[in-house]
């Protein structure tokens, strides 16, 4: 059975603001049933998957999990817009803070997929961006769940699970970003090729991304301030 096709079904219905009542009378079945199909207990046939895919107006394969696209489209890199190619998403009613905030992350984000790309390395890629990918999912759920009519059913993962679950996924992928850095073969792990090209000073980093450079070393700035970190003092001799 699709475990997917539960969770999508209720999702897309509730969005909808469509009662379970009056979609089982647009879906030509009982309520009953449709509360079945909804909770997993039941699977529907071919038939009823077209149906739901007409009445929502989606593809068979949103409605399966198979694709995240409500028109069942996979994407590829051409598909993926620029960050602001939608027009001014810089102007935004929170004032200047989260402009400031997003454009530091933006721009850091770019030495740091130049500086992988550099590297060689295709997995250490992975694992970075895995960790990154798994940061802002966390984020996004924690924000999700601010306002009650927002749907759990948006995600897979339970409520109760997602943060340690997460956690611990961003913790492998640090650890193994960190074995492939360090060059620890012991751990199973694609060493990287040639190190030289990852040599990166202030200096360097300034001449290199001029115009991302300042938005890094601000980062770093905020982030170690952030942490609270406070050096020990030297014990007298």
């Amino acid at each position: 059975m699709n475990t997917d096709f539960p969770r999508v079904l209720t999702l897309i219905r509730k969005e909808r603001g469509i009662s379970q009542k009056q979609a089982a009378a647009d879906l030509g079945i009982s309520q009953a049933l449709l509360s079945h199909y909804e909770k997993g207990i039941r699977e529907c046939g071919l038939d009823f998957l077209r149906r739901c895919a007409d009445y929502y107006q989606v593809s068979c394969d949103y409605l399966l999990g198979r694709s995240p696209d409500r028109a069942g489209i996979q994407i590829t890199v051409e598909d993926i817009p620029e960050p602001d190619s939608a027009g001014k998403e810089n102007v935004w009613n929170g004032g200047v803070l989260p402009v400031l905030n997003k454009k530091l992350i933006a721009n850091s984000l770019n030495i740091l997929f130049d500086l992988l790309a550099r590297s060689r390395n295709k997995q250490l890629l992975q694992e970075v961006s895995s960790f990154l990918m798994l940061a802002v999912y966390r984020m996004f759920r924690v924000v999700h769940t601010t306002n009650p009519k927002n749907q759990p059913a948006m995600f897979s993962l339970p409520k109760a699970l997602a943060s340690r679950y997460a956690d611990a996924a961003m913790q492998m992928c640090e650890a193994k970003a960190a074995a492939i850095a360090e060059g620890d073969a012991a751990s199973g792990v694609e060493a990287l090729s040639d190190v030289e090209p990852l040599y990166v000073t202030t200096e360097i980093i300034a001449e290199r991304y001029p115009l991302f450079s300042s938005s890094l070393l601000n980062l770093i700035q905020n982030s170690e301030s952030r942490v609270d970190y406070h050096q020990p003092p030297k014990k007298k001799r």
